[in-house]
């Protein structure tokens, strides 16, 4: 199991021409494939619509998340796979170091990261997105549509 722990930033050098700050290097870098998923902030089928469109573009999507939105992200993952869009690559799970801001002490919390690639028959299952919009815009858009549904079958009923 993998341990990341986030470590302050050491407090400034200063020296009596200039003040110069040093701060370790950051250890996670930002990357263009993968999604950060919170249980609050969007629904569930936003990320799976994100999920789709990354893979699209780049072969394959990390999905990520701390504490509470795990389940969100194996969710969503379990959604893809069970509907033959992707294949599971590798699952990462570790424990980070954060500053809890209501009580300003560290807090352990758990991360996972799963790392999906398209499956053999992705491509025919999802058309291509050609009209220019970023994968952000177009899950955004299918979700809309997919709630507008949802309530058009809820009044029906």
């Amino acid at each position: 199991m993998a341990m990341e722990v986030a470590t302050p930033a050491p407090a400034p050098i200063t020296a009596p021409e200039r003040n110069i700050i040093l701060a370790p290097a950051t250890v996670e870098t930002h990357k263009k494939n993968r999604i950060r998923v919170s249980n609050t902030k969007k629904p569930l089928f936003f990320y799976v619509n994100l999920a789709k469109r990354y893979m699209q573009q780049h072969n394959e999507v990390e999905l990520s998340a701390l504490g509470m939105a795990i389940t969100t992200v194996v969710t969503i993952s379990e959604i893809l796979k069970n509907n033959g869009l992707a294949k599971e690559k590798n699952v990462l799970t570790s424990t980070v170091g954060m500053k809890d801001e209501t009580k300003g002490k560290m807090v352990q919390k758990a991360k996972i990261e799963i790392v999906l690639g398209k499956s053999d028959k992705f491509d025919s299952l999802v058309p291509p997105v050609t009209n220019g919009k970023t994968p952000e815009e177009v899950a955004k858009e299918e979700t809309e549509a997919a709630v507008e549904v949802q309530e058009a079958a809820a009044t029906m009923a």
